[in-house]
């Protein structure tokens, strides 16, 4: 049976990466009749950040990637908790199995005696400064003290550390599921500490502890863990435990290809980096995140599984249903994928276009409230969808495209007067302005009439007449038909927006 987890730390909000990290296992696990688990590693509690376990759960269950067991779940398969720091009293136990079979040992180094070690080592010009094989026969240890001095230190309650005791001259190999075949020498790797002298474990104790205790079968995870990874595949043999295999995803590249996508590329280039806003509990800085932004989840998800995965075709579109069929590790490249928020953009238009118009009818009505702005039935505001909805990117832009309908322009194009304020289009305005007034049906087949009226009575193309009309109406340069527009309105309201035009560009232009 196919088990994985999602294992991020809450030191802040999820990164669109660690939802990309997320969706993979999520696919693997559903593809396979699999569990998918949530696990905080929230070992590290210098950097753990309020709320942000809060963020993690609501960011997958709005993407429809609920875990199956989680902090936020009842423990149905008897492997919580779910949360590090409440499994503190495992992980010593196996720190301490791995010092009693040979393969980690008692540190009594103080920081002092590390930093002493690191300037002598850089003096002696050597290029990698590490706690290994080589300078643990210099430091105060378990390797180094008699066996009577190591249990005097821990019965007295020295500070000590639990440090993986790596042999010099071993070749550790293991096969990635997207890398294939790799070959790491020990003499590469320092003593790791395991257990802190606070008796928390460090990520690489509780991340093996933990996926052996809670039966993990597949770990799927970024990139910027494979480094790590022969430590954890030495660590499961000195443990005599059967390893998960591994599978480690290509980095979301910048878009110009130049290094990780880091929420500061985001911030620089105009695009959220996080599902969801956050808001920093120490700065009060408020950031944006898709949702916020007025993406639909399906279209992030459907976004997100390309940058890395590619299908057996050449479809782009693809379901989450239709994703947990089709999914598969074999079709994830090595190569790092640059992020491209204009294709986001187009997959969001795509599935809002996909969408019945009254699921957008909520947006509106809250829209409303909040701007104590003017309201209409749901039929109509159906009617307002359908004439957006073609134009829209995001589901805000509903609101920021369409607030016309709702309220009277308080500032107009001002390169559209520029251009086609002339005497024969202020004629044919002033036309309309006289022949609405005694229009007796408004629809939109008689606003059409009187258009056309104008057009033909001043000789004008709609190219030249329509643009400064809409300013009229809108405020904007472009939009929707005009017809349907001023239908909705009314001609009432019509009316007087033509009459507030008029009177703003007299008031700012020369009599023509």
């Amino acid at each position: 049976m196919v088990r994985v987890r999602f294992a991020p730390s809450p030191t802040g909000p999820l990164h669109i990466g660690g939802l990309r990290t997320a969706l993979y296992n999520y696919l693997f696990a559903k593809h396979h009749g699999g569990t998918f688990i949530l696990r905080i590693e929230d070992t590290d509690r210098t950097r753990y950040v309020e709320g942000a376990e809060a963020y993690i759960i609501e960011a997958l269950q709005w993407c429809g990637i609920d875990p199956d067991v989680g902090p936020h779940t009842k423990d149905k398969i008897n492997a919580g908790p779910y949360r590090q720091s409440e499994r503190k009293h495992l992980y010593k136990k196996y720190a301490e199995q791995l010092v009693e079979a040979g393969f980690a040992y008692y540190a009594f180094d103080t920081p002092e005696e590390i930093e002493a070690l690191r300037q002598r080592l850089k003096a002696q010009g050597s290029k990698t400064i590490h706690y290994n094989y080589m300078s643990r026969e210099y430091m105060k240890n378990s390797l180094t003290l008699p066996a009577s001095e190591v249990q005097e230190r821990i019965a007295r309650g020295d500070p000590y550390v639990i440090r993986i005791k790596m042999p010099p001259k071993e070749t550790i190999r293991f096969y990635d599921e997207i890398r294939g075949w790799i070959t790491v020498h020990t003499s590469q790797i320092d003593d790791k500490i395991l257990l802190k002298s606070d008796g928390m474990p460090t990520y690489h104790l509780a991340n093996v502890v933990d996926d052996h205790l809670m039966g993990i079968t597949h770990v799927i995870r970024g990139e910027e863990w494979l480094p790590s990874t022969p430590l954890h595949v030495f660590m499961y043999q000195a443990f005599g435990w059967e390893a998960p295999r591994f599978a480690h995803l290509p980095l979301i590249l910048r878009p110009d290809g130049k290094g990780k996508l880091s929420k500061r590329d985001g911030d620089q280039m105009g695009f959220p980096v996080f599902p969801l806003q956050w808001k920093d509990p120490k700065s009060g800085e408020i950031i944006k995140g898709y949702r916020e932004e007025g993406f639909l989840p399906e279209a992030l998800i459907n976004f997100l599984v390309l940058l890395g995965w590619h299908p057996s075709d050449n479809r782009e579109i693809f379901s989450l249903d239709t994703l947990i069929k089709e999914f598969s590790i074999e079709r994830i490249g090595k190569a790092g994928v640059r992020f491209n928020y204009s294709k986001a953009l187009w997959f969001n238009q795509y599935y809002i276009r996909q969408r019945p118009n009254k699921d957008f009818i909520p947006l509106l009505r809250k829209a409303i409230k909040e701007n104590q702005w003017r309201d209409y039935d749901d039929n109509t505001l159906e009617t307002i969808i359908q004439l957006l909805k073609e134009r829209v990117k995001r589901t805000t832009d509903f609101i920021e495209e369409g607030a016309f309908f709702f309220t009277s322009p308080k500032e107009y194009d001002e390169k559209t007067i520029q251009k086609q304020w002339k005497q024969e289009t202020q004629a044919f305005l002033q036309f309309l302005e006289q022949t609405w007034e005694t229009l007796e049906q408004w629809d939109v087949e008689n606003i059409q009439n009187t258009l056309q009226q104008g057009l033909k009575q001043w000789g004008l193309k709609p190219g030249k007449a329509f643009p400064l009309l809409r300013v009229a109406i809108t405020g904007k340069g472009a939009g929707p038909s005009l017809p349907n527009i001023l239908a909705i309105l009314g001609k009432e309201e019509s009316l007087k927006r033509l009459k507030q035009f008029l009177a703003y560009v007299q008031s700012v232009k020369q009599p023509l």
